[in-house]
């Protein structure tokens, strides 16, 4: 697995395209997102926390999942791969542990500076529990796209839809809150995450809380999971 993830790290950084969507682009966002913090003071500072973990997550995670899985197959590389003694999962996981840990550190340091220049996390546990399940989701929504993603070029168009639908709940849900339409707003892809990421920031989440905000997001991690399952493909797509 671990050769593999190095073989992967090494394609990726000499991808250009590859590089701008899972470094540049959602550093640059989150880095916006940090410099014009006061906009949105009404709303706390837990809530750029919660749309720097999803923008990380959707940007340069999910779609750089998508993306590399999509030409990977194109290429015969999994199918190579696969006649290998390696297993499916080894494959799998060495494929996705790269994109993996640059978002895992990309949102470590980003939230550290956040931590600094705002106020750090009041329940830094939940935090990062919170980050790891949405870092879990979008991996598992990532392989039943590129199951159905043909090429990296058609990756392009078909991350949009998850990519722009969890920015456009975490947005919705962070917000307006969940003190109307909790239960819709909770059980959509990243609304009890982004109510989760966002309310450990600020220190509001009660213990009664928890598994009402855990328990959704652990549920979505599950059904991603279970598409991944359903809609990954090793043979190339026609």
């Amino acid at each position: 697995m671990l050769d593999i993830a190095r073989s992967e790290l090494t394609q990726t950084l000499r991808n250009r395209s590859v590089l701008i969507t899972s470094f540049v682009m959602p550093a640059a966002a989150s880095a916006f997102f940090i410099w014009r913090r006061d906009i949105f003071e009404e709303v706390g500072q837990g809530f750029i926390a919660a749309l720097v973990v999803f923008t990380i997550a959707a940007f340069g995670l999910y779609a750089v999942v998508v993306t590399s899985l999509a030409g990977r197959r194109q290429t015969l590389f999994l199918k190579r791969l696969r006649s290998t003694a390696v297993s499916d999962t080894s494959i799998l996981s060495g494929l996705v542990l790269p994109p993996a840990a640059v978002a895992a550190v990309q949102i470590t340091l980003v939230l550290a500076a956040l931590g600094v220049v705002t106020d750090p996390p009041r329940q830094i546990t939940l935090t990062v529990i919170g980050s790891l399940l949405v870092l879990a989701m979008m991996i598992g929504l990532g392989l039943a796209t590129a199951g159905v993603t043909s090429s990296p070029e058609q990756a392009q168009v078909s991350t949009l839809p998850i990519s722009l639908g969890v920015i456009a709940v975490v947005n919705w849900v962070g917000i307006t809150g969940t003190e109307d339409l909790t239960v819709i707003k909770r059980v959509l892809p990243g609304g009890a995450a982004t109510e989760l990421v966002g309310g450990a920031w600020d220190g509001v989440i009660a213990g009664a809380d928890i598994a009402q905000l855990v328990v959704p997001t652990l549920v979505w991690v599950i059904v991603s999971a279970l598409l991944a399952l359903k809609y990954f493909r090793w043979e190339p797509r026609r």
